[in-house]
């Protein structure tokens, strides 16, 4: 088949890769964002570059130019690799086959630009990726082909998305393009009463309030490492808080109940937390045991204030 590629950064780069590598598909065309000022060259137009293949950077695909370009590459199938831009419908329909969109959750499940961050941070015990067919709405339509994956008492974003999802995904990409030259791909129908939808988890998402439960919290920092980042303070001063563990104990919530070689421990509901990595406001990410150290964290000091 003749593919056309629209993605973004690493994933959108290894996908091209693999179908490169696999040889039975011919990528006629990459589409990624437009460069930005003072931003380093996307990895997914570095490849295609190096590969001599056709680089198109649209800013806008309602432009009839940009739609009569994409129609002269007489692609079969557009694979939308991590892609940040609305392609509306002209766009999407304009290869014979149409086009298939990459998702790192279990549509309907978490739509939105956050899709790894809000499971963890919920508490869920399952995501994974979807390749849909992408509809005007976000993230909606039907599904191509789904692969799920349990999300561990202890996984951050890195171990979900780039251990657990990353590889089988860009693998998948190959599946996806036997399934649409099989003729007859299939289309699985979302039930929308399951449907959910995040908005993008930010700094403001992200503040420890050690008064929760010790459970929420402890999912809030590993949901948000290490970005946006969870954050709480300490004498007025921001204090980034990355990797961390639950530990037994009870006490006035939000106290440091402890300060050890691995760590400070902070009580929050029902438990507490085991702060290993910070980042002091102004500095790079250290351990908390060397923070502690250096700001005078003692036993009875209070978090959050």
């Amino acid at each position: 088949m003749r593919v056309i590629v629209m993605g973004q950064q690493a994933f959108g780069k290894d996908c091209v890769a693999r179908i490169l590598d696999e040889g039975r598909d011919e990528v006629v065309a990459v589409y990624c964002e437009p460069d930005r000022d003072g931003k380093p060259v996307d990895p997914i137009k570095e490849l295609a570059l190096e590969k001599s293949l056709p680089v198109l950077q649209p800013g806008d695909f309602n432009d009839e130019a940009a739609l009569e370009e994409l129609a002269g590459f007489k692609a079969d199938l557009m694979i939308m690799a991590f892609v940040n831009i609305f392609v509306p419908e002209a766009a999407r329909d304009t290869p014979r086959l149409g086009s298939i969109c990459f998702h790192p959750s279990l549509l309907p499940l978490h739509r939105g630009p956050s899709a790894v961050n809000w499971p963890i941070i919920m508490g869920a015990a399952k995501s994974g990726y979807s390749w849909f067919y992408p509809t005007d709405g976000l993230d909606e339509g039907d599904s191509l082909l789904q692969w799920e994956c349990e999300i561990g008492p202890d996984d951050t974003v890195i171990d979900l998305y780039f251990k657990k999802i990353y590889p089988p995904a860009v693998e998948s990409v190959i599946e996806v393009c036997d399934l649409f030259r099989s003729g007859n791909p299939p289309r699985i129908v979302p039930d929308e009463s399951e449907a959910t939808y995040e908005r993008r988890c930010t700094k403001r998402h992200s503040r420890i309030d050690w008064n929760k439960p010790v459970e929420q919290v402890h999912n809030l920092i590993r949901g948000t490492n290490p970005a946006p980042g969870a954050w709480t303070t300490h004498n007025g001063q921001e204090l980034g808080v990355f990797d961390c563990a639950r530990a037994a104990g009870d006490g006035i919530s939000s106290r440091v109940m402890d300060v050890s070689d691995e760590g400070i421990t902070v009580q929050c509901v029902g438990g507490r937390i085991l702060i290993k990595r910070v980042r002091p406001s102004g500095a790079g990410k250290i351990p908390a045991a060397e923070w502690a150290a250096e700001a005078g964290i003692s036993k009875g000091v209070t978090l959050g204030e």
